[in-house]
């Protein structure tokens, strides 16, 4: 009769859940500051402009623009920069940290994130992430590179599927 009991912890488990204390505005902020979350954010600049000289090395093959490409490509860089800037500002990512963190987490899971982010692994942790991250992009683009013919194989198998369940 182990269903009864298993079933009774998984129904005490739930509600013990259900009835968490949301985390505060309060330790929210904590943790966005211990976690150097704004500076982030900030560093996301550098990556984004990064994987847009990526791409646009890529879609040049090699290729020299021309005075008139170097000048539309700068204005292209400069523009996407910007939109990036204004779209990605701390000032419209801080509400919506605020947001998802007090729906995703519990007031003692913040706690103990606090505890761990001010411990030095914890810190280790904050300052590292961002060169691991940086590290993982081209890892990631060297994978979307090899998957992309593979992936637009599947969509024009798809297309040729969808055409001749048609007819």
């Amino acid at each position: 009769m182990k269903t009864p009991k298993i079933l009774l912890a998984s129904l005490l488990f739930a509600t013990t859940a259900a009835f968490a204390e949301p985390a505060s505005e309060a330790s929210i902020r904590q943790l966005l500051e211990v976690t150097q979350a704004r500076e982030l954010i900030d560093g996301m600049h550098t990556q984004i402009d990064a994987m847009t000289n990526a791409g646009i090395d890529q879609a040049l093959a090699g290729k020299t623009p021309s005075d008139g490409e170097q000048q539309a490509i700068d204005n292209m860089k400069r523009k996407i920069g910007l939109l990036m800037r204004d779209e990605l500002a701390w000032q419209r990512m801080e509400p919506i940290y605020l947001r998802l963190y007090r729906e995703t987490l519990s007031e003692d899971e913040v706690v103990g994130m606090l505890d761990f982010y001010r411990t030095p692994a914890g810190q280790a942790m904050i300052r590292k992430m961002p060169l691991l991250m940086q590290k993982l992009m081209p890892e990631l683009q060297g994978m979307m590179a090899t998957m992309m013919p593979k992936m637009q194989k599947i969509q024009r198998d798809f297309l040729t599927d969808m055409k001749a369940a048609r007819q």
